[in-house]
């Protein structure tokens, strides 16, 4: 599955919180989550609009990775 060329950060943020993600602190342009299910995971998402592709991929890589599923997978859920 293609990832989206125009995901801005907060839209992504909006999207995890359907994972039990929460944020946790924020520095300047950064968010901290914080998701405890199935067990503790932090994650860092930029604010920027849009996000780069390649850190969007990291992204959903490591989320996919601590929830046990591929990333396509993932995708589907999270973005449609």
């Amino acid at each position: 599955m293609r990832l989206p060329r125009d995901l801005t950060g907060a839209q992504l943020i909006r999207a995890l919180a359907k994972l039990g993600y929460g944020a946790t602190r924020q520095t300047g342009s950064h968010v901290r989550l914080t998701c405890g299910l199935p067990e503790q995971h932090h994650l860092t998402v930029p604010l920027h609009d849009p996000l780069r592709i390649g850190t969007l991929a990291a992204i959903l890589a490591a989320v996919a990775d601590a929830h046990s599923m591929t990333r396509d997978e993932l995708q589907a859920k999270l973005l449609g």
